[in-house]
């Protein structure tokens, strides 16, 4: 009996048949054609047929105009079990064809198989931190480029001074002579270990994985080998079956933080590209991505609720035989913004700050305390500004970027 994928698109070229157009995408996307094939033919190509399972026709804001959204679901037997081979099928030519975008998409059991998921997703992450309860915290680096070892290393330390879960590499920190990966992973664990002395808090370090494709899996051993406890790296730059290689490898054996680097490219405009729900939720925990970043909807660089909110729940949907990823909304993230992550995105949330650690006026070390201040406030269900009276780096903070 065939499986399939299905993918839903939404059409907003007003088709004068959009039943019509559904046919021709089913087609075109599989045998190519139907009615020209000899009687004798066809009885062995049906199982390569697309077919339509849906169209739903809906009036568009442009007055005059419609759209509709067409489900067509493709045999598994048309392409092999990869990332790769599914979106070229389901998306290939046809995201040149007009204002169309890919808005879901769907995969049959046996293409799952093929996929473990994240190797520790949520709890995972939770238990190798030891931290069940509440939601994690996050920092990144600033101001990397040109920087040595001793540079990174007294950045490194100030955040993790400041009580953080997890620090993550800029994502445009790539292989150089003044920071070479192992060299910068040996530094950061040394500083890690030495704030852990202050702190009594262990934390994961994600060191940026980049270099020559062919190459990524042995860079990946390099860094765990000099103490990496967690990787960072870029999917779409070199695709989801990399990460899904990266992430089913027993030997790398660390969390792997997914970064949305050029997402933008794809997910934004109404009527083409591929929605966020499917590029940064779906298909990052498909190939195995244990945290998912995405721009966040407080700050400068923003995604709109609606689409925070798809990638969520690709993230943690329960009825998929994986285990979940972390979400993590980034950009504009600043302590006062605690409670309201919390109420968007729940405890299983990271709340991941670089401007609002490092630019807080009493310095790098406090800004990270007044993000702990905050999320113990929330925790206890005490309001920020109650808790700042005991807590000058949360005062401060509060004074800096206002009161929400």
């Amino acid at each position: 009996m065939n499986e399939y994928c299905v993918a839903t698109y939404r059409l907003f070229d007003d088709a004068a048949s959009f039943d019509k157009k559904a046919e021709g995408i089913a087609l075109g996307l599989t045998i190519g054609s139907w009615t020209d094939l000899p009687e004798a033919k066809k009885a062995s190509m049906e199982k390569h047929l697309g077919r339509v399972l849906s169209v739903d026709v809906h009036e568009s804001d442009e007055p005059g105009k419609r759209y509709a959204d067409i489900a067509i679901g493709y045999p598994d037997v048309n392409f092999s079990h990869d990332i790769a081979a599914l979106l070229v099928t389901v998306f290939g030519k046809l995201s040149m064809d007009g204002r169309i975008k890919l808005i879901d998409l769907s995969w049959s059991t046996s293409f799952q198989h093929a996929f473990q998921g994240p190797k520790f997703g949520i709890e995972g992450v939770r238990s190798l931190l030891s931290v069940h309860d509440r939601p994690l915290l996050m920092s990144i680096f600033k101001s990397v480029i040109g920087h040595d070892l001793d540079g990174l290393r007294e950045q490194f330390y100030q955040q993790a001074l400041g009580g953080v879960d997890l620090i993550k590499d800029d994502e445009i920190l790539f292989e150089n002579p003044l920071t070479p990966i192992q060299d910068r992973v040996r530094t950061c664990m040394e500083a890690a270990k030495q704030a852990q002395e202050m702190t009594g808090k262990s934390l994961l370090y994600a060191t940026n994985l980049t270099g020559p494709v062919f190459k990524l899996r042995e860079q990946a051993l390099w860094a765990i080998d000099a103490g990496a406890n967690a990787l960072l790296f870029n999917v779409l730059g070199y695709g989801y079956d990399a990460l899904h290689e990266l992430s089913a490898d027993p030997e790398i054996a660390v969390p792997i933080l997914a970064h949305p680097a050029l997402a933008g490219a794809m997910y934004p405009s109404i009527d083409q590209g591929i929605s966020a729900k499917v590029l940064l939720g779906k298909l990052m925990r498909l190939a195995g991505a244990d945290l998912v970043l995405f721009p966040s909807p407080y700050g400068s660089v923003t995604m709109p609720k609606e689409d925070n909110q798809g990638i969520k729940a690709a993230c943690i949907d329960d009825t998929l035989p994986m285990k979940s990823s972390f979400p993590v909304p980034s950009a504009g993230i600043h302590p006062a913004l605690v409670p309201v992550i919390v109420e968007d995105f729940g405890l299983d949330v990271v709340v991941n700050a670089g401007g609002g650690v490092h630019g807080h006026p009493m310095g790098t070390a406090s800004g990270g305390k007044a993000f702990v201040q905050a999320i113990d406030a929330v925790m206890q269900q005490v309001p920020l500004e109650e808790a700042a009276k005991q807590h000058p780096e949360l005062q401060v903070a509060l004074e800096r970027w206002g009161k929400k």
